[in-house]
């Protein structure tokens, strides 16, 4: 496994049209390997996000089971000229492998929440439709409920620091709510627009179950993994927890 971390160059034009469609991006990182991972569920497969830090960096994460070529990307919404190679890849597998049960990490989560709902002409019988969590409280909740199945758990914070009697409980924030709809091809009629809502979740969390923590890490984490959402990246935590 590797873990690949790309600055994008927002000054160009290109870079701008690959950051407004999430088709677009998906469609520039499976370039990047020869043949990508199936996505059959039978192993890890191709997760990437895109993270704005501000107006003056864009990076763009990748975590795949082989090791991608970006050189396209460099020439398309990077800087080609630079003597720098652009991106920078590290092996995945040992930090993979080292996790231990009580780890405790700081984490983001750019993910997909939704929920199925029936509304009330729909027939017996007949499929629901899948809607997005719209509020912070409910986004969260999405979260909190899959924390045991992905072998972790968020952690909660001291009594003395809640700052609400309800709804302050974790280590847990919800920021950057963006609704997108696109298509997947120009010629597609807008009836078939793609529409997701992308919510980036930071926070602290502890690992319960290391086996299936791996694969949170490796497989992602709820819908719309094409387009962007399902990858949860680590980094140490600073100072108590």
């Amino acid at each position: 496994m590797y873990l690949t971390r790309f600055r994008v160059n927002t000054a160009r034009s290109d870079a701008r049209r690959l950051l407004s469609s999430p088709h677009r991006m998906h469609g520039a990182v499976n370039a990047s390997f020869p043949m990508p991972p199936s996505r059959d569920g039978s192993g890890p497969r191709v997760l990437w996000r895109v993270d704005s830090n501000g107006t003056s960096e864009t990076l763009l994460y990748i975590v795949s089971p082989n090791r991608p070529d970006l050189t396209h990307l460099v020439e398309q919404a990077g800087w080609p000229a630079s003597d720098e190679p652009g991106w920078t890849t590290f092996a995945y597998e040992d930090f993979l492998a080292g996790l231990q049960p009580g780890d405790t990490w700081g984490f983001r989560l750019t993910a997909n929440p939704v929920h199925n709902i029936r509304h009330e002409y729909v027939k017996a019988g007949e499929r629901t439709k899948r809607a997005a969590h719209k509020t912070p409280r409910h986004q969260m909740d999405w979260l909190l409920k899959r924390q045991e199945g992905a072998g972790f758990e968020i952690v909660q914070k001291p009594v003395e620091r809640r700052l609400l009697p309800e709804g302050d409980e974790y280590e847990l924030i919800v920021r950057g709510q963006i609704p997108l709809q696109f298509r997947r091809s120009s010629a597609e009629a807008r009836k078939n627009d793609v529409q997701i809502t992308k919510v980036t979740f930071d926070g602290r969390l502890r690992v319960t179950e290391p086996d299936l923590f791996r694969r949170t890490l490796t497989h992602g984490l709820g819908k719309a993994k094409a387009y962007g959402c399902g990858l949860m990246t680590l980094a140490p935590v600073r100072g108590k927890t």
